[in-house]
């Protein structure tokens, strides 16, 4: 399984990125892969979820109504559609496979369920 990430760069705010994850090789039974996203000194945090576990999506409360996750009709990329981006928002951002079952709605953000995991792409929004 490889997943690599594209997409990112320097946005001013308000703005708009598109991130996909090219998710080879990955098997989507049980299957999920999930945005995540990292600044120095802080714990990763889950942006945005998709998962075949629960047949939907899970969104971070601090992303709602802004940022959308999508899959390509062959479930080979997925894509995280950022709007309207705060300065907040800047962060190295990672793209996550696991397949697991445990990865519910309440659990779609615990990092050591995902065993996969991307190089990470830089976002950078400037006020």
């Amino acid at each position: 399984v490889q997943l690599v990430e594209s997409g990112g760069g320097l946005v001013q705010a308000g703005g708009s990125l598109r991130l996909s994850c090219a998710a080879s090789g990955f098997n989507w039974d049980d299957g999920t892969i999930t945005w995540f996203r990292q600044v120095p000194g802080k714990e990763r945090e889950g942006v945005a979820c998709i998962s075949n576990n629960f047949d939907g999506t899970q969104l971070g409360d601090f992303v709602k109504g802004r940022f959308t996750i999508s899959t390509d009709n062959r479930k080979t990329t997925v894509y995280l559609t950022m709007n309207d981006l705060k300065p907040e928002d800047t962060a190295v951002y990672y793209c996550a496979g696991g397949r697991t079952p445990r990865i519910r709605i309440k659990t779609w953000n615990w990092l050591y369920l995902y065993e996969y995991w991307g190089q990470g792409t830089q976002v950078t929004v400037s006020s």
